[in-house]
Order: C-alpha cells, then sequence, then structure tokens
C-alpha cells in the first residue's frame, strides 16, 4: 500500500498518548468523499439526498479520525472508511454519469475535488518552503519541479519535506509528514473519477466480471502473478485493486445491478468474503502497527464484502427516521465539509499532540492525575476543537469550488430558519 496511506499512520504508542510518533509508511476522512456537491437543507431533503448515505459518510469520517488518534489496528475492520467512501463516491458519479454528457461530469467533479488541495498545498508547501525544503531535498532537482506538479493535478502523490522542523512547542516535526497522509485518497479518487465513464460502460455490458476484477487485480499483485516496476504505478494499481471494487458496487447499486440478485444471495456470500479476507490478515501478521491497510488484498475483500452488505441493508432515507434527527446539524455539517475534514485532520492531530504535551509541565497533574496526560480521549476533544477551525478557515473553498456563496458552518440551520419564516 502507499506509503502515505491515511490509515496508516498509528498515533499513540509511546508512554504519553498525545504524542503522534513518526510511522515508517502512512482512512476515513476521509473522504474526500462526494458530500462537496450538496448544501445543507432541511430533514426532508427536495433534493432527492440519500440520509442513510449521509449518515454512512459521517460515521467514516469520526472513524478515520479515531484511527489516525488512536491507531487501533481493528478500527479499519469495525467499518472499513475508505472501501465506504469509495463506493457511495462511486455511486454519486454513476448518478451524474446518467444525467450529463461524461466529459462534463468528469470536469465538474474535478472543479469540486482540486481547489480544496490546491488550498491545502498553498498553505503545506508554503512552510515546507519556509522550513528549507527544496529542489535538493531528495537529491534529483529537476525530478523535484516535476513532481512539485501533482500538487496540482495529482495523478501521482505529491511530494513534501519529510525532514521540515516544526514551531516548537505548537506544530511537531512530523507535521509535513501527516499533511502528506491523506493524499494518495485525493490520487485515487481522481483516477477513478477519470475512468468512471469507461467503468460504467464495462459495467452495463458485463457487470459482475467488471466488479470483481480489482479483486482479481490485487490478488495478481499480491500473490506475484504481476510485478510493476515503477513504484508510482504500483500505488495507483495496489489501491485501484484494494477499492476498485468498492467504487464499482456503489456504481452498480445506482444501477441496479444488485436488485437483480435473489435477496438472499449477499448475505449469504458476503460474509464468506469478509471471512476469507479476514483470514487472510490474521495469517499475515495483522497487528497495530501492520493491518489491513498494510495489505490490500485483504482489505479489497474485507472492504467489498462490507460495502456489499451496507448497500444491500440501503434503506434510501429521503428523510431522517425519528431517533435520528438529533444528528441531523451534525451529520449535515460533516457532509458538506467532508474534504476539508479529510484534508486537514492530520495536522490538526499533531497540532494537538504537541500542545498537551505542555500539560506535562504542570505539577499537580503530573503527580497527581498522569492518568489524563497519558490518555488519548481528551487529545481528541482537542483535535476536533482544531479541526472546526480548520472547518471555519478552510471549508469555504468547498462551496466555491462548487460554485455556492461561501459559508462559514454549513449544518443547514440557515436554511431551516429561512424555510420557518417563509
Amino acid at each position: 500500500m502507499n506509503p502515505h496511506h491515511p490509515e496508516a499512520t498509528t498515533a499513540t504508542q509511546s508512554p504519553n498518548p498525545a504524542r503522534i510518533p513518526q510511522q515508517p509508511s502512512a482512512p476515513e476522512p476521509a473522504p474526500a468523499s462526494e458530500s462537496t456537491a450538496t448544501s445543507a437543507q432541511e430533514p426532508k431533503r427536495a433534493s432527492g439526498r440519500d440520509r442513510y448515505f449521509d449518515l454512512l459518510r459521517a460515521i467514516a469520517l469520526f472513524r478515520v479520525v479515531f484511527y489516525h488518534l488512536f491507531g487501533w489496528a481493528w478500527l479499519p475492520v469495525v467499518f472499513p472508511s475508505m472501501g465506504v467512501m469509495f463506493a457511495l463516491a462511486g455511486n454519486l458519479m454513476a448518478t451524474s454519469l446518467g444525467k450529463r454528457p461524461a466529459v462534463q461530469v468528469v470536469r465538474g467533479r474535478m472543479r469540486r475535488l482540486l481547489p480544496p488541495l490546491w488550498l491545502l498545498g498553498a498553505v503545506g508547501v508554503t512552510g515546507m518552503l519556509l522550513g528549507g525544503w527544496g529542489p535538493d531535498s531528495d537529491g534529483h532537482p529537476g525530478w523535484w519541479w516535476i513532481h512539485l506538479g501533482f500538487w496540482i493535478l495529482p495523478l501521482s502523490d505529491p511530494p513534501f519535506g519529510d525532514q521540515v522542523p516544526g514551531i516548537h512547542g505548537l506544530v511537531g516535526d512530523e507535521w509535513a509528514t501527516e499533511l502528506a497522509v491523506p493524499l494518495w485518497y485525493i490520487r485515487a479518487y481522481l483516477w477513478f473519477v477519470l475512468l468512471s465513464p469507461l467503468m460504467l460502460r464495462a459495467l452495463r455490458r458485463l457487470p459482475w466480471p467488471t466488479i470483481l476484477a480489482p479483486i482479481a487485480l490485487s490478488a495478481a499483485l499480491e500473490f506475484g502473478l504481476l510485478t510493476v516496476p515503477f513504484s508510482r504505478l504500483d500505488s495507483n494499481l495496489s489501491d485501484f485493486g484494494a477499492f476498485g471494487s468498492c467504487w464499482l458496487a456503489g456504481m452498480a447499486h445506482q444501477q441496479g445491478v444488485l436488485k437483480k440478485l435473489p435477496r438472499y444471495v449477499v448475505p449469504s456470500l458476503a460474509p464468506v468474503v469478509a471471512g476469507i479476507g479476514l483470514w487472510y490478515a490474521l495469517t499475515h501478521n495483522f497487528t497495530s502497527g501492520h493491518d489491513l491497510d498494510d495489505m490490500p488484498f485483504a482489505q479489497a475483500l474485507w472492504s467489498f464484502a462490507t460495502v456489499l452488505l451496507l448497500l444491500h441493508i440501503s434503506p434510501s432515507w429521503s428523510e431522517w427516521p425519528g431517533p435520528l434527527r438529533r444528528w441531523d446539524r451534525l451529520v449535515t455539517l460533516l457532509n458538506a465539509r467532508a474534504v476539508t475534514i479529510y484534508l486537514w485532520h492530520n495536522v490538526c492531530i499533531v497540532v494537538a499532540g504537541t500542545l498537551w504535551d505542555h500539560l506535562w509541565n504542570v505539577t499537580f497533574l503530573y503527580d497527581d492525575a498522569p492518568w489524563i496526560l497519558t490518555s488519548s480521549w481528551p487529545v481528541l476533544v482537542v483535535v476536533w476543537a482544531l479541526t472546526a477551525g480548520c472547518v471555519l478557515c478552510f471549508g469555504w473553498m468547498e462551496d466555491v469550488a462548487a460554485k455556492r456563496r461561501p459559508r462559514l458552518w454549513p449544518d443547514g440551520s440557515a436554511s431551516r430558519a429561512g424555510a420557518h419564516r417563509a
């Protein structure tokens, strides 16, 4: 798996869990999801919003943040956020392709995806350059300038200054690496968008061979039947194999392919596929430092099976069931700012951990309540507070990208108030 994989950083392995350790290889975020296309509305969605899908996306984002802070290996098993987010994105992509020309749809998706990345790059790359990062950092100045273009069009992973120092007492030295962690998802998402018109055509002609082809690719890569000499191409193929079937399952759900199956097929076969994936992971050193995100083949099987079950259950809520209505504003906000949350939360974790370390200088906490200092749960509150700040500072770019009026906190309350006055 790509070393920048967002679900491969394990946050709290040292005596002080608030510290964010450097990992040799790099979720949920997350996301960047297709949710940037939606505006906040009332619980009854005239636009046809599927609140079940919105809930899944919100859970996926929460799970990504939890994983990056706590590093629990079982979290991707409980809820494979990345596979879920790709499936939801594939579903929305198929919907759009059924309504508008392919070129127009691809251009629109790229327009929604790239500006938030450019804003992250404007802040992050500027900070790296000020920290001494430059063309000579990797020993290949010419290639550095070419690869820098991946911050504009992420067909491959953008470069970053992994040796750039932080700001003492405020931002840890690992900030640049953690900032780059989520970018694999943007790269993979872009390729899925570019390939979606072809994938949809193949899905309509040969549904199940098309859906299962990425898993076959992942198996070929895993067992050495296919070797790729270039690392950048290998990472693209590896992520396509791991999550391509999830994207296609989302498209298949929108196209009605899954509905053509007898109702017992998915509940009968999906647990078997998931079991094979979990068995493969457990027999290949499944630990906190080596989990599903380091095992593309196991990830492909487990995520695909989970996605099939979630899509099979899909109740297609046009409005919230009663017990869930209290979460409407939160879910609306998470969906409206999914890209911002996904891109910035890792840096927020680094900053939160650095700030939390100052509390070790508080004598009574150090002497009488060290359990507070060594717990990551209070840090989680700081992380979400900082992430909320990023939503306020940078989230408006998602509105600009979607050609909407910029909003600071799009949780749907303004539209509900306007509807009430009307």
